[in-house]
Formats: structure tokens, C-alpha cells, sequence
């Protein structure tokens, strides 16, 4: 049996890979998949894998590209969700400001430097074209830290998955502005680099596994009942999230990749472009 730690959000996204676990699916290919909530998000997963306290991250992919361009020993072995996360920009329900626009110059609330909710705040900034060089950011580290940050006047405006903050949307703790979708295919599987050398067979086992329960996933009986137990959220919204949201078996493409590269040197975030092979590995 070979140990694989695994990180995640938790998010309606990873249920696919706690059905497997569930099922022991792994373990009948002699995997210990060890699975880890992440609710810090990216920034933390990126963290976790160059520490080496992860072996493989499901992560956004412009958060693991940045971090592998600036050193993260690890590769993207796949695409896991082929459509773009759909990001809510979000005041405190009370909040002074009613339009996207009233939100130039103000202060967003992050999880963490390098986390997706600080890249997306860059990239819905140029969308509006804000001077991206003048945002301002409060750390928060999770959702909960969010609330409180908005609701102190810490901060002014929290970006987080549309769907996963509606119950605070709909409890009048938040209200939403605007979206702010990703321009890119929203989450990938990385692998660090040691581990894609010393565990090549059980990584190629571990995609095929949660391949086959992607590819049918919408199609199991009352998911989205299952959904909505699981992530505290509205029958309703799960439906629309699902008819939303498509996961991918595939690999990320150069095309892609040179469009994360592009948005991401555009802003400043990263200084220089990696190549292909430095980011992505077929296994």
C-alpha cells in the first residue's frame, strides 16, 4: 500500500474524490489516499507542496503556475474542472457601496499573498481598468476571517467561489455585487516533482480513478441532493452550479497555459514565463 496525501479545498468541486474515498476505491488499487481540507485555499496548498506536507494539491491554476514559474518544485498532470471558477465580488450587506465601481481604490479581503482571491482581484481590476499597482489587500486567511474583516471595515470587498459564499448572501451577512469569472479552466491537479519520479504507476492509477468518477458524476442519482447536504447550500443553486461546471480528464494545453502565462506577466505577477515543460508533465 502506498501513502498519497492529498489537499483540497472544501468545496462542492472535490466531492468526485470523496465519493471515491468513500467507496475505497484507492485502496482497492493499494493507494492510501490520505485526503486534507484546505480551506485557506491556494496560497496554503502552494505551501503545502513546496514543504513537502502535500503530494498532490487540487488547486487554481493560475495560483500553482505563478508559484511554479517562482520555484514550486511540481508539475500540473491534469485539468480538473474545464470551466472557469465563477467568482462573486462580495460587501458586507450593510456596506456603503452599491457598484462595481464604487470599489476602485478600496480594500480587498485575501485568504493570503498569492492565494486566488489576490489574482482574481488583479485580474477583475484590469477588467474595470483599475491601476493595479494601487490595490490594497487585508489578509484574512479564510471565509470566516472575511466576514469579520468586512463587517470591522478591515476591508471593503471579498472575491470567493459565487456559490459556496450564497449562503452568507442569502443569511444578509454578504451581498453580491458582481461576477468576475476566471478567463482560464478554473482547477488543476499538481503533483510534486519527487513524487511524480518515485510514484509515476500510483499517480497515473489516482487520475484514472478520479477520471472515471468525473466523467459520470452529474449523472448519479440526487448528486445534487447530495450536494446540498454536504456544502449547506440550496437545491436550487446546486442545479444551477451543476449545470454550470463541466470536469475535464485532459491535460492542460500550451495554448492555455501561454494564456495563464500572458495575464499573469500583464499584471506584474510574475517576472518571467516558464515553459511548457517545466509546468505541465503527461503521466
Amino acid at each position: 500500500m502506498t501513502k498519497i496525501n492529498i489537499a483540497g479545498v472544501p468545496e462542492h468541486f472535490n466531492l468526485p474524490w470523496h465519493l471515491c474515498l468513500e467507496n475505497d476505491e484507492f485502496g482497492a488499487a493499494a493507494i492510501d489516499l490520505q485526503w486534507t481540507n484546505v480551506p485557506e485555499g491556494t496560497g496554503k496548498m502552494c505551501q503545502m507542496l513546496r514543504n513537502g506536507e502535500t503530494d498532490i494539491a487540487v488547486i487554481l491554476t493560475e495560483g500553482i503556475v505563478k508559484d511554479i514559474v517562482s520555484g514550486n518544485p511540481s508539475k500540473i498532470v491534469q485539468v480538473y474542472v474545464e470551466t472557469p471558477l465563477i467568482w462573486g465580488i462580495h460587501v458586507a450587506a450593510n456596506s456603503k457601496y452599491q457598484l462595481l465601481s464604487d470599489l476602485k481604490d478600496t480594500k480587498a479581503a485575501i485568504s493570503r499573498i498569492g492565494s486566488g482571491s489576490q489574482l482574481m482581484a488583479y485580474v477583475n481590476a484590469q477588467n474595470e481598468g483599475w491601476d493595479t499597482n494601487s490595490l490594497q489587500f487585508e489578509i484574512v486567511d479564510t471565509i470566516d476571517g472575511a466576514v469579520e474583516a468586512l463587517a470591522s471595515g478591515k476591508a471593503d470587498y471579498f472575491m470567493w467561489e459565487r456559490f459556496m459564499t450564497k449562503p452568507l448572501v442569502d443569511q444578509g451577512v454578504f451581498r453580491r455585487i458582481a461576477d468576475c469569472p476566471t478567463p482560464w479552466p478554473c482547477f488543476v491537479i499538481a503533483v510534486r516533482n519527487e513524487v511524480l519520479e518515485r510514484h509515476p504507476e500510483q499517480i497515473k492509477k489516482i487520475l484514472e480513478i478520479i477520471n472515471s468518477k468525473t466523467r459520470y458524476f452529474k449523472q448519479i442519482a440526487d448528486i445534487s441532493k447530495r450536494l446540498s447536504a454536504d456544502f449547506h447550500q440550496r437545491e436550487d443553486d446546486i442545479k444551477t452550479w451543476l449545470s454550470l461546471t463541466e470536469w475535464s480528464q485532459r491535460n492542460l494545453d500550451e495554448d492555455m497555459l501561454n494564456n495563464v502565462q500572458n495575464q499573469l506577466m500583464h499584471l506584474s505577477l510574475i517576472e518571467k514565463k516558464g515553459t511548457f515543460a517545466e509546468i505541465v508533465k503527461a503521466v
